[in-house]
């Protein structure tokens, strides 16, 4: 089977985002002052191919160690069947 993948990796709310801090500032200077709480983060899509049990393992090993630093960032992923027509 395939699989879409769709991975979000975010920094811990523990941890400073300076990024999410100036966009939030910016939008405060153009007028949206009711925004706050901005944080910045990184979507990834993979393709993945085979069984689903271990492509969900595969997806949770990767997603954990190799595409989010567990020490400073949160990682979530959703996993969806991609129908193959012919």
């Amino acid at each position: 089977m395939k699989y879409q993948a769709k991975v979000y990796v975010t920094l811990k709310k523990s941890i400073l985002d300076p990024q999410g801090r100036t966009v939030e500032h910016n939008l405060h200077r153009a007028g949206h002052s009711s925004i706050t709480g901005v944080r910045i983060g990184k979507y990834i899509e993979l393709s993945l191919e085979g069984e689903l049990a271990t492509v969900e393992a595969e997806l949770k090993e990767i997603a954990e160690t190799i595409l989010s630093n567990p020490i400073m960032e949160d990682v979530r992923y959703a996993l969806e069947e991609v129908s193959v027509t012919v």
